[in-house]
C-alpha cells in the first residue's frame, strides 16, 4: 500500500539500526521518505540497514549519539534537520530492559541507564524537534511505548514499565501542548515482539507464559509493528489523530 503524503518527508528514528526501528526504517523508506537512522554502539547493524534501503531505490543517512544524554539529543535531532534539510516527523524508538534486577538491587548507574534511555530520550528529542515543527507550521512525533506501561512489566522489570508509562504519559500531555501549531503526537505500545535482545532481557519461561496469554498464540513480529507508525505519520489518514497509544499485542492487553 502506497501512503502518498509520506513521499518526500524527513524522519528522524532513534533506535533505527535493530528491531522494530530497523524495520519502520525500511518501512518509511519503501513510501518514499527521506530518513535518519540513528544508532549507538551497533554501527554495522545500522550501516546494513542504510544497505537495505538504499538497494531498494530509498534515501537514508546514518547519525551516531547515546541519547541518554541531553546534549547528544539536541545534536542528533539539529542534525538530522541539517542534513535531512527538514525535519518531519521524529519517531521517539530507542529503548529498552535493559537488565531485569529486583528493584533494591538497582543501582544508581542501572537506574540512570533505564530511565535516561526510556524516558530522558524521547522528553530531549522531542524538546528539541518541536520548535522546528513548529517553525514549518506542523510535524508528527510518534514514541514506542510498551504494553509494560499499564501491566507493569514483567518479572524484574518494574523500572522499565515505569520509565515506559512516562512515555505514554508524557506523549498524551505533549499532544495537549502542541496541537495549536499543528503537531500531532502519538504513541505506539508493543507487546511481545520477536526482536534481537529478547532473548538477552526475557527468560524463557516468562515469554511463553506471555505466548500463551495471548489471544493470537504467538510472538509478533517487527514487520507487524510498522504499519501504526506509517499510518500515525500520515497527515492524509490520521490527521484527526492524536494524544493516542495504539496497542500493537495481538491481544495480550485490551484497555
Amino acid at each position: 500500500m502506497r501512503i502518498t503524503d509520506l513521499a518526500g518527508k524527513a524522519i528522524l528514528i532513534t533506535g533505527a539500526s535493530t528491531g522494530i526501528g530497523a524495520a519502520v526504517a525500511k518501512g518509511f523508506a519503501a513510501q518514499g521518505a527521506r530518513v535518519a537512522v540513528h544508532y549507538n554502539s551497533s554501527e554495522d547493524q545500522a550501516q546494513q540497514v542504510l544497505k537495505e534501503i538504499r538497494a531498494a531505490g530509498g534515501e537514508a543517512i546514518a547519525l551516531r549519539a547515546d541519547v541518554r544524554s541531553l546534549d547528544a539529543c539536541r545534536r542528533l535531532v539539529a542534525e538530522a534537520e541539517q542534513r535531512l534539510g527538514a525535519l518531519d516527523v521524529l519517531v521517539n524508538n530507542a529503548g529498552g530492559v535493559v537488565k531485569r534486577h529486583p528493584l533494591h538491587e538497582i543501582d544508581d548507574a542501572l537506574y540512570d541507564d533505564i530511565v535516561n534511555l526510556n524516558a530522558r530520550s524521547v522528553f530531549a528529542c522531542s524538546r528539541a524537534a518541536v520548535p522546528i515543527m513548529q517553525a514549518r507550521g506542523g510535524g508528527a512525533i510518534i514514541s514506542t511505548t510498551s504494553v509494560a506501561a499499564r501491566t507493569g512489566g514483567g518479572s524484574k522489570s518494574t523500572l522499565y514499565a515505569a520509565s515506559k508509562a512516562f512515555v505514554s504519559t508524557f506523549s498524551r500531555g505533549l499532544a495537549k501542548e502542541v496541537a495549536r501549531y499543528g503537531i500531532r503526537v502519538n504513541a505506539i505500545a508493543p507487546g511481545v515482539i520477536g526482536k534481537p535482545d529478547k532473548a538477552k532481557t526475557t527468560p524463557s519461561h516468562q515469554l511463553e507464559a506471555s505466548i500463551k496469554l495471548t489471544p493470537m498464540r504467538r510472538i509478533g513480529t517487527v514487520e507487524e509493528c510498522v504499519g501504526a507508525y506509517l499510518f500515525l505519520a500520515s497527515q492524509e489518514m490520521a490527521g484527526f489523530i492524536t494524544g493516542q497509544v495504539i496497542e500493537v499485542n495481538g491481544g495480550l492487553h485490551m484497555p
